[in-house]
C-alpha cells in the first residue's frame, strides 16, 4: 500500500508576461514542500505538488483547476498570479478547497476558503510614497500600468487618496496609462509623462511589460529627473533590464533578496544549499509561494484538517509565526508583515528602510 499524499495545485506563471517570475515561484515552493517532507508532511500525508501554468488564457486556467479539484487530484490550492485569474478561480471552486493566494494585490479579498499572504496598498504603497515625499520630495505621480484588475483598482485608490487627502499623503496624480498585458511599445505612454508635470511614476506594469517600459524609459533619458517607484519590481526585472535601466528605480516589498534580518539570511543559505549558485533569484514573487505552502501548513496543523470551514475558523483568530520575512501576523484571512523600501544598485536592491510594521 502506497503511502497517503496531499496534492497541492501550484499555480505560477511559466508563460506571458509574469511567466519571468515562474522560475522563482517553482523553487520556493519546492524548497517549502521539502522541508515539510522532511518534519513528516501534513496529517501525516506526504505533500506533493502539481503545477498549473497560471500565466495561460484564465478561462482555460479556471477549468483546469475546477477539472483537478472536482476529480480530487488536488486538495489546496497555492498560487503567485493576476488578480484577474483570481476571480476566475474563486467563481469556479471558491470554498471547495483552501486556496492561499500569494501575489501583491489591492486588497478587499473576502471569499470563503481564500486566504492571502500579499502586500496591500494600505500596508504596502500609502507609506511608500509617503516616504518618497518625505526624502526625495516627489508629490506629483503619473501612474503606469497594465490593463487589468490589481493596476486598475489600485491606481483607483489612489486617486481616491489623492482628492479626499486620506492618511495626510500629500500624493497628486496628474497622469495614468494603462496598457495591455504584452505590450512591447511603451513610446505613447512615453510621450504622456514628458508632457506632463509629474515629478515621478508609479509603475503597475506585470512583469515583462514594466522590463520593457523600464529600458525604453532609461533610453529617452528620463531615467536622469524622473524617479520610479514600484510595488512589484523584483530582482528578476533588475537582471532583465540591465544596469542601464536601473538608475533612480525603487520598490517597495515585504521581501528582497538582499534583506539582511536574521530569518532572510537563513532562508537565503536554505535556498542556495538545495538550489545552488544558478538558482532562480530569490525575489519577493517568488518567496511569497514558500510562504503560501507555509501558511498553509500553519492552518492545516492547528485545525487537524483540509476542510476550508475549519481553516476558515482557525483564520479569524490570530496566527503568529516567524517567517522568512519575519515575524508574521495572520488574522481575518490576512498576512500582516513587515514592509521595506529598496532601491536598485546595479543588479541588486540596497535595502533603505523599514516602513511598516506587523504591528
Amino acid at each position: 500500500m502506497s503511502d497517503p499524499r496531499m496534492n497541492l495545485g501550484l499555480l505560477i506563471p511559466e508563460s506571458g508576461p509574469a511567466g519571468i517570475f515562474g522560475p522563482s515561484c517553482l523553487s520556493s515552493a519546492e524548497l517549502a514542500i521539502a522541508e515539510l517532507n522532511q518534519h513528516g508532511g501534513l496529517l501525516g500525508c506526504e505533500v506533493t505538488a502539481t503545477v498549473i501554468d497560471g500565466g495561460a488564457d484564465i478561462g482555460d486556467v479556471a477549468r483546469d483547476v475546477s477539472a483537478r479539484v472536482s476529480n480530487g487530484e488536488v486538495e489546496a490550492l497555492v498560487g503567485w498570479h493576476t488578480s484577474a485569474l483570481r476571480r476566475e478561480i474563486v467563481g469556479s471552486v471558491g470554498g471547495l478547497v483552501p486556496y492561499i493566494y500569494t501575489a501583491v494585490y489591492e486588497g478587499g479579498e473576502s471569499s470563503p476558503g481564500v486566504f492571502t499572504t500579499g502586500e496591500v496598498p494600505e500596508r504596502q504603497i500609502v507609506p511608500a510614497l509617503q516616504w518618497m515625499g518625505r526624502e526625495n520630495g516627489i508629490t506629483s505621480w503619473f501612474v503606469v500600468g497594465s490593463d487589468y484588475v490589481w493596476p486598475r483598482r489600485t491606481a483607483g485608490r489612489l486617486r481616491k487618496w489623492a482628492t479626499t487627502g486620506a492618511y495626510g499623503s500629500g500624493v497628486r496624480l496628474v497622469g495614468e496609462h494603462f496598457t495591455p498585458l504584452g505590450e512591447l511599445d511603451f513610446s505613447g505612454v512615453l510621450d504622456e509623462i514628458e508632457r506632463s508635470v509629474a515629478d515621478g511614476v508609479f509603475v503597475l506594469l506585470l512583469g515583462q511589460d514594466a522590463v520593457s517600459f523600464n529600458r525604453q524609459f532609461a533610453a529617452r533619458g528620463f531615467d536622469r529627473d524622473l524617479p520610479r517607484l514600484g510595488p512589484l519590481i523584483d530582482e528578476n526585472m533588475l537582471l532583465a533590464g540591465g544596469v542601464g535601466a536601473a538608475r533612480e528605480l525603487y520598490s517597495v516589498s515585504g521581501f528582497f533578496e538582499s534583506l539582511g534580518t536574521g530569518h532572510s539570511l537563513e532562508f537565503g543559505g536554505r535556498y542556495m544549499e538545495r538550489f545552488g549558485a544558478s538558482a532562480p533569484p530569490l525575489a519577493s514573487p517568488g518567496e511569497s509561494c514558500y510562504e503560501g505552502v507555509r501558511l498553509l501548513a500553519e492552518l492545516v496543523e492547528r485545525s487537524a484538517s483540509v476542510n476550508v470551514s475549519e481553516l476558515s475558523v482557525q483564520a479569524q483568530a490570530d496566527i503568529h509565526y516567524d517567517s522568512p520575512r519575519g515575524h508574521v501576523r495572520f488574522r481575518r484571512h490576512h498576512l500582516a508583515q513587515d514592509v521595506y523600501m529598496a532601491k536598485a544598485r546595479g543588479l541588486e536592491f540596497d535595502v533603505l528602510e523599514q516602513i511598516a510594521a506587523v504591528g
